[in-house]
């Protein structure tokens, strides 16, 4: 079976334009920086500072392009070093997540809801799912290699869409698991 590419997803914002906006002022564009593998996707120019009870991230990338909801994902650690418990969750599903003050250089705001830690997901497309023997929504395994710390990942989500390309998204703590240093290689399993 063709390996899947799986890349380390640091922390990040998704921003809507409102609080875009309220963060850099009226007619303020989120500026490129660079794609990311997902077709569409982008890293920004613009930083914020993620403000918990307990710390600050400061300088935590902005990806584009605009959402409808505002969301930060962070790992376990990020969440413990802020001082907050948000749920494990798939990009998107924020309802009653956690809260959190974003500040620019300008402006603040508090989120009422948004940060989640991101369950580790595959991006596939229709023809990469039909090739695979997977459906949208699907819970598999991968198995991951490196040469100190190979594992096998067990309820990873498949999310299967036109605009996709195959690539397996991790978090920084499931990487350091892996002894992944940025990217690496896995098999899937659909049965363990």
């Amino acid at each position: 079976m063709k390996p899947i590419r799986v890349e380390t997803s640091a922390r990040h914002i998704h921003l809507s334009a409102a609080d875009l906006e309220k963060l850099c002022g009226k007619g303020y564009e989120l500026p490129f920086k660079r794609e990311l593998s997902q077709p569409g996707q982008y890293v920004s120019d613009l930083r914020l500072d993620v403000v918990g009870p307990k710390g600050t991230m400061k300088n935590v990338v902005v990806l584009g392009p605009l959402r409808t909801a505002t969301q930060v994902e962070v790992s376990a650690t990020d969440a413990r070093a802020l001082g907050i418990k948000p749920p494990v969750r798939e990009s998107g599903d924020i309802k009653g997540s956690t809260p959190i003050l974003l500040k620019s250089a300008t402006s603040e705001i508090t989120i009422p809801e948004g940060v989640i830690i991101a369950k580790r997901h595959i991006h596939m497309s229709p023809s990469e799912a039909e090739l695979f023997g997977v459906k949208d929504k699907q819970v598999v395994a991968v198995k991951v290699k490196s040469d100190t710390r190979s594992l096998i990942f067990g309820d990873v989500i498949i999310r299967v869409r036109a605009d996709f390309g195959l690539t397996m998204h991790i978090d920084t703590d499931e990487a350091n698991a892996a002894g992944l240093n940025g990217e690496g290689y896995g098999e899937l399993i659909t049965k363990l």
